[in-house]
């Protein structure tokens, strides 16, 4: 071995224990105060609460309900004649859309219609008689006994027929309205009597809207309250106008039942469906209105928690109408403040806050 591989081992040797007595003078990392410090950032994250927000914005509020409700027929009646007998017409076709008077059915009139002309066949021999009697009384030929005899005979010869003519009128049987017919129950050649039912006629315009209102709405509707409506499968709304509520509170379900009216002119609503009623109780436009969640009741006063430089701070305000999202804020806060609407148990006055989402 030379000399210089020598002395570069010996300096290679030299090197590394200068190296080591440096390195071993170096400051050690201390585990328990690194521990510490990231329980300390722990707890200083945990002191900020992560929290969605609202800006404010003046908008229109509805305080509004949705109640089920049903349509009812204006009218509706099961037809049947007045009287007895064999079925000889039916001149309506099921389904149809028929006019008050119109002949619907017929019994068999026949033996009445003999009747009928076997006593107008006599009105003229009897008007005869009595002109007679009066000429002959006038000449003092016949007694006024005799006179008033015939006119008594002629007056119970018309009663006899208008009893006859009204017998005949309850073999017919004719819509009592404008609406629509359903199907039929019997046929030609059915004996019909008062117990039968021919069929059932419906008046579909205007058609009833039927719905229950709870107690605590029972006041704010009125007679001529508007309401507007849905049907299932329908894109369009409807209004309606009210025109008969309930004499009382149902003492089970605690609603009053109200009723209101729509023109139904097309025709398109049928009776017995089921209907979405809205009602409308108060609009307010340029309302500040707030998510019902973010009040907080304190102490008998209403609190919220606005954002404020990266800080939850607390505002008293006076509170409106309720609807079930929103709530009126009619005093406290202005347009533009960013109120807090999430974490609201939790938070303080002063408590640090990330936002995370704002609306």
């Amino acid at each position: 071995m030379n000399k210089k591989v020598k002395w570069g081992l010996v300096a290679l040797i030299l090197f590394s224990l200068v190296a080591w007595g440096i390195y071993s003078q170096l400051p050690k990392e201390n585990k328990e105060l690194a521990a510490a410090d990231q329980i300390s950032k722990g707890k200083t994250n945990k002191n900020i609460l992560n929290v969605n927000a609202i800006v404010v914005k003046p908008q229109t509020l509805s305080d509004e309900i949705y109640i089920n409700g049903s349509l009812l027929p204006d009218e509706e009646v099961n037809l049947s004649f007045e009287t007895s007998g064999k079925i000889t017409e039916i001149n309506f076709k099921e389904g149809t859309f028929v006019k008050k008077g119109d002949l619907l059915a017929k019994v068999n009139d026949r033996t009445l219609q003999a009747q009928l002309q076997r006593l107008t066949s006599q009105v003229k021999l009897a008007e005869d008689r009595v002109y007679r009697q009066s000429t002959l009384l006038k000449r003092d030929a016949v007694s006024q006994e005799a006179y008033e005899q015939v006119k008594t005979d002629l007056a119970t010869l018309k009663a006899e027929i208008e009893m006859v003519e009204a017998n005949i009128a309850l073999t017919e049987l004719r819509a009592p309205f404008d609406g629509v017919i359903g199907l039929r129950g019997v046929s030609v050649g059915t004996y019909a009597s008062p117990s039968v039912v021919v069929a059932k006629l419906t008046k579909i315009s205007p058609i009833k809207v039927e719905f229950a209102v709870p107690e605590h709405y029972a006041d704010d509707v009125q007679i001529g309250y508007n309401v507007e409506f849905t049907l299932p499968g329908e894109l369009g709304k409807f209004h309606a106008k009210v025109y008969a509520k309930e004499s009382m509170i149902d003492p089970t379900t605690h609603t009053l039942t109200v009723r209101a009216l729509y023109d139904n002119s097309k025709g398109a609503a049928l009776a017995g469906r089921y209907a979405s009623v809205n009602l409308e109780k108060q609009r307010i436009e340029n309302a500040i209105t707030v998510p019902s969640e973010s009040i907080v009741p304190e102490m008998g006063v209403d609190k919220l928690y606005l954002y404020k430089g990266g800080k939850a701070m607390p505002a008293t305000v006076q509170v409106g109408i309720r609807t079930d999202k929103d709530v009126q804020i009619t005093s406290g806060i202005n347009p533009g403040d960013t109120v807090i609407v999430s974490g609201t148990l939790q938070l303080r006055m002063g408590l640090p806050v990330v936002l995370d989402n704002v609306e």
